[in-house]
């Protein structure tokens, strides 16, 4: 974000590095308005600070973001097992910042190629491919 880097960080001052609330809204909405309105009715989060703007989000998107209980990673299941396989190519604590976008995107790229068992063994691009069609399909046929 502007002003990353500049300067003497100030102790709970703005999250300029791309992790605050602000950047974190930002970003899901960018990446979430690109989906059929159908398939962006809700999001469930974690408890981190870093979706305070979850109230502007709802506003400037209109998904509903649900949040879990603490302590409580099963209700979070699909993200667990996301961070898990990230964790092959990002151990924890790494500084994203330091790979670019062709690097992360190669990354999501491998990741949503990779067949998984709770979708009947299709892989998570060829899941969202057939949702998109199938949103796609509904809408043609509503009028």
């Amino acid at each position: 974000m502007p002003g990353h880097g500049e300067g003497t960080r100030v102790k709970n001052g703005p999250a300029l590095a791309g992790h605050g609330a602000e950047a974190v809204r930002d970003a899901i909405t960018r990446m979430i308005t690109t989906l059929p309105e159908a398939l962006r009715r809700s999001l469930t989060w974690d408890q981190g600070a870093e979706m305070s703007e979850h109230a502007r989000l709802r506003i400037d998107t209109g998904v509903q973001v649900y949040f879990c209980e603490p302590h409580s990673p099963w209700q979070r299941g699909t993200n667990e097992n996301t961070n898990g396989l990230l964790r092959q190519y990002f151990p924890k604590g790494t500084d994203l910042s330091a790979h670019g976008a062709d690097d992360l995107a190669a990354v999501a790229a491998a990741l949503n190629g990779r067949p998984r068992k709770t979708l009947g063994w299709r892989t998570p691009a060829e899941a969202l491919d057939e949702a998109l069609r199938s949103a796609q399909a509904g809408v043609a046929t509503t009028s």
